[in-house]
């Protein structure tokens, strides 16, 4: 059975559904949000994702499913939160035959899997969202929600869970001037990419508990927003950067 060509919106989060995602999703799917997250959901991810070239937000957190990085997923231009921490996932990350970028991409999480690997930098070409500056004013007004039509001016605001400066929280509202990476608790290695810490939107990055190595990049004076940065638990050397200091949100680096 195909997934409705009309839904926009299917939040089945907290429940216990297990098996496979079905990969029953429509050429013509209009899903603007899919949470799956806290199942024990196996198998793959469904390659017919894909073709919901809408989708904003993608939470398929804690579960069981056992994959590669979804490079499928790059051709979603519209993805602002893609979630997958808590499962199976393993192998690099890199997707080096494809072009397209994610430009409004927000929030990542792929916390707690078994990737392993270098970071490379081409990964991370074009996400625009961490790296413009909008007017915080205006961006604290504006949040991802869906407009429900039957009912006039009833709208569905989008939240997700987020891992910040040690503390789970959950964003109801999820703010279009917020963004975060966590990477935590894999297994990548090598240097950091400098290109992260070019991100001068970035508000929240965890880099901890992996196998990083080389000296923290002097690139990290650019991240002028961020409010919480861990690189703790890895093979990190050299000085501490003096950069350090001009990071004036910085509530507490973790080393």
């Amino acid at each position: 059975m195909k997934m409705s060509k009309t839904l926009e919106l299917l939040n089945l989060r907290k429940n216990s559904l297990m098996g496979p995602v079905p990969d029953k999703f429509s050429a013509a799917c209009a899903l603007r949000t899919l949470n799956l997250r806290q199942n024990k959901l196996d198998g793959k991810i469904p390659k017919s994702v894909s073709d919901c070239t809408s989708l904003e937000v993608l939470d398929l957190g804690e579960n069981k499913i056992m994959d590669v990085f979804p490079c499928l997923l790059r051709k979603i231009s519209t993805l602002r939160v893609l979630v997958l921490r808590e499962n199976n996932l393993h192998g690099h990350i890199g997707c080096p035959n494809t072009t397209a970028t994610w430009r409004v991409l927000q929030i990542v999480d792929l916390a707690f899997n078994n990737f392993r690997g270098k970071l490379p930098e081409t990964f991370f070409k074009g996400w625009e969202a961490m790296m413009s500056e909008e007017n915080q004013d205006e961006s604290k007004e504006k949040n991802i929600r869906h407009k429900i039509y039957q009912y006039g001016q009833l709208y569905y605001e989008d939240s997700v869970t987020v891992t910040m400066k040690g503390q789970q929280m959950d964003l109801v509202k999820i703010l279009t001037i917020f963004t975060s990476i966590d990477f935590s608790s894999n297994h990548f290695e090598g240097q950091v990419p400098e290109q992260l810490f070019e991100f001068k939107a970035l508000y929240a990055l965890n880099l901890s508990n992996n196998a990083f190595s080389g000296k923290i990049p002097q690139s990290i004076r650019y991240m002028k927003d961020v409010e919480s940065l861990d690189l703790s638990n890895n093979s990190l050397e050299g000085n501490i950067p003096t950069e350090l200091a001009t990071l004036s949100f910085l509530s507490g680096p973790l080393l």
